[in-house]
């Protein structure tokens, strides 16, 4: 049986308990990974694209494999395209002939936008728009062009073969 001691004792463990997990939970949210930044942090650039598959606001966007910035926003242009507005960390300086494109992580992993900087001098302000863009490949796209690959190729060793006089 417990006694009116051992009582306080598990209700102040159990408290004590509970307060160090809120505050690993406080900590866990809060803390930033390398590279990122706040979300008012840096400046916006725009890229348009004929599809975003796959693409989101908050979508990491990469410059050498390191994380550079998020997708901030996504919108329809007038002429259909899908605009995305890329906010870049401020100490991130692009070059004006920047290329953006869709990769994904593995063959069936999350999308991400990649810039490849080019080597105009002169960089990217607030509000510009990457000149350069490259859709996303589509799972189904891809596996098409193996497909037919696979077909030619077979048909070229299905071919009969000449035969040896001696």
């Amino acid at each position: 049986m417990v006694t009116k001691g051992g009582n306080r004792d598990i209700v102040t463990g159990a408290l004590v308990v509970a307060v160090s997990a809120l505050a690993l939970a406080v900590v866990y949210l809060t803390q930033k990974t390398p590279g990122e930044s706040d979300d008012s942090d840096g400046y916006l650039v725009t890229a348009r694209f004929s599809r975003l598959d796959g693409i989101a606001v908050g979508s990491p966007v990469r410059l050498s494999g390191l994380p550079v910035g998020k997708v901030a926003a996504l919108s329809l242009a007038p002429d259909f395209r899908a605009v995305t507005s890329l906010r870049i960390r401020s100490d991130v300086q692009l070059p004006s002939d920047t290329a953006a494109a869709i990769h994904t992580d593995g063959l069936l992993g999350s999308k991400f936008v990649v810039l490849q900087p080019g080597a105009e001098e002169s960089v990217l302000a607030s509000g510009q728009e990457i000149p350069f863009t490259q859709d996303s490949m589509v799972i189904e796209d891809l596996m098409e062009m193996i497909i037919q690959q696979g077909r030619a190729k077979r048909g070229y060793l299905d071919r009969p073969l000449p035969s040896i006089s001696n």
